[in-house]
């Protein structure tokens, strides 16, 4: 016979879990679930038995030497997957302590086997685990040791057709024992603090019969329980293969969109590639963010829908008050966040949501300064290849990129970005200030847009109460630096970005 036997899922109704373990939990799989305490162990435990626990689908959580049970659920009601009707009705807690501390591991299987069989459960939760093995090591001889009880517990639940799971306060460096080896599957959560930031990770270590999404992804515990932030991946239509650079090319269509701003689209070689990221560079106060909401603006006008990710002002305090008005009318959909424990993945994943309801086709991101401050600092090591997953991932469903990078202006020499980021950009550009009689005025230039002409003029600009505005280009810098006579280009030589 050559028919596979099918592996039902079972949906966890924790956010972004189902999806960095292969599509879900597969039924009657023994799973151990690791962490330190306080890294969510409980209440990962809870919110998949809540959403899974059903009167034809009844749960047994056991607890051990852990939290006593009503200790426990006075804490696990205040989350909102908690549900008093299926208290007792289709969930039922028993506490094996008593029968722990007077028995052995014989006795405590015999309890266990014993509610089993009375409550024919299909999911069965014991916590925690680990207290077990520790206390198992001081049992008398002629019990049945740790390494039979994990077998036998492993087998008769299997047995019972009971998708189980065991929770433990496991750290990275600890013996595992017998018990890693013998689960389907085994989550390892983490937490960190540093600072006043708190980072917590789960990592799928095993899952057998799938393929995992590997790595380690965030996630966060709020009112609701806890949330999953898997990190992004572009698929190709299948959604197995992440796309190629190539693929996510073939997204990008002939079309120019209009920015808004009279006579950039001309010095971007007719507007901005439907698809390209672009980068806008320059000093504080220079324009950048108004620039980025005349794209949207012009995007609303045109029936184009746009996203905004603001992580250092909301609309109401300083920008023009078009944008405020377009996200109270749901014209521009706003992720406006000051957190300071923040991974890319998580603002990725929301960025994706809110592009999906609002069919956007637009997205600022404002900026790229603040991005990396709202950033918790143990992901910081990474951001420079976290900007790069998320350009990809962008990229990889279509959408236009403009973005803000603040720099301060030497007025001698120039940067793209702090963070190296420029090469990962589609278009460049750059605006500084430039010294004339003892003012200051503001000058642009477009430096870079791949696989397209593009003006190379150096233009000056001002910022009206109609936003920008951009005047002739400036042919001669003699002069304009320090009042000593200069010839010297304020733009260097630059690669223009190749197709």
């Amino acid at each position: 016979m050559h028919n596979k036997v099918t592996i039902h899922r079972l949906a966890t109704g924790v956010p972004g879990l189902d999806a960095i373990l292969g599509g879900g939990l597969p039924e009657f799989s023994f799973n151990l679930v690791v962490g330190p305490p306080g890294s969510g162990k409980t209440t990962l435990a809870h919110q998949i038995m809540f959403t899974l626990a059903t009167q034809e689908r009844p749960a047994l959580f056991f607890t051990v030497l852990g939290e006593p049970s009503l200790k426990m659920l006075r804490y696990q009601q205040q989350f909102s997957f908690f549900d008093f009707d299926k208290f007792n009705e289709s969930i039922h807690y028993v506490n094996l302590s008593d029968a722990f501390m007077k028995g052995n591991f014989k006795q405590v299987l015999q309890d266990i086997t014993h509610e089993v069989e009375s409550r024919s459960p299909a999911l069965v939760f014991i916590d925690s685990f680990r207290a077990i093995m520790l206390e198992g090591q001081d049992q008398s001889k002629g019990t049945i040791s740790a390494q039979q009880f994990v077998q036998q517990i492993g087998i008769q639940l299997s047995c019972w057709q009971a998708t189980t799971f065991l929770l433990g306060e496991y750290l990275s460096k600890s013996n595992p024992q017998s018990v890693f080896t013998m689960a389907d599957g085994l989550l390892s959560l983490e937490q960190s603090v540093y600072r006043n930031s708190m980072v917590r990770k789960i990592q799928v270590l095993k899952m057998r019969g799938q393929a995992t999404r590997p790595g380690m992804h965030s996630f966060r515990i709020t009112h609701n329980g806890i949330e999953v932030f898997p990190m992004a991946l572009v698929h190709d239509d299948t959604g197995t293969e992440p796309k190629t650079s190539q693929d996510s090319q073939q997204l990008r269509s002939n079309k120019r969109l209009a920015t808004g701003v009279p006579r950039l689209d001309d010095m971007l070689g007719g507007g901005l590639p439907s698809g390209y990221s672009l980068l806008v560079a320059g000093p504080s106060g220079s324009g950048k963010t108004i620039l980025a909401t005349a794209f949207l603006a012009e995007g609303v006008r045109r029936g184009e829908p746009g996203v905004i990710v603001a992580f250092e002002q909301t609309p109401s305090q300083s920008w023009i008050r078009t944008l405020d008005d377009m996200v109270r009318a749901g014209q521009i959909g706003l992720i406006n966040t000051r957190s300071l424990d923040l991974s890319i993945d998580e603002i990725v994943q929301h960025l994706l949501k809110l592009i999906h309801t609002m069919k956007a086709t637009r997205v600022v991101i404002d900026s790229l300064s603040g991005f990396e401050l709202a950033v918790a600092p143990t992901f910081r090591e990474d951001f420079r290849e976290s900007l790069f997953r998320m350009f990809a991932v962008l990229s990889g469903i279509g959408v236009t990129v403009v973005m803000t990078s603040e720099l301060e202006d030497r007025y001698i020499d120039l940067r793209f970005s702090p963070y190296g980021a420029a090469f990962l950009t589609d278009a460049i550009i750059v605006q500084r200030y430039i010294e004339v009689e003892s003012h200051l005025q503001r000058v642009m230039a477009v430096v870079k847009v791949r696989a397209s002409v593009h003006s190379t003029e150096i233009r000056r600009f001002d910022i009206t109460d109609d936003g920008i505005v951009i005047g002739d280009p400036v042919l001669d810098f003699e002069g304009l630096l320090g009042g000593q006579p200069s010839r010297t280009k304020l733009l260097p030589t630059v690669d223009r970005g190749g197709p």
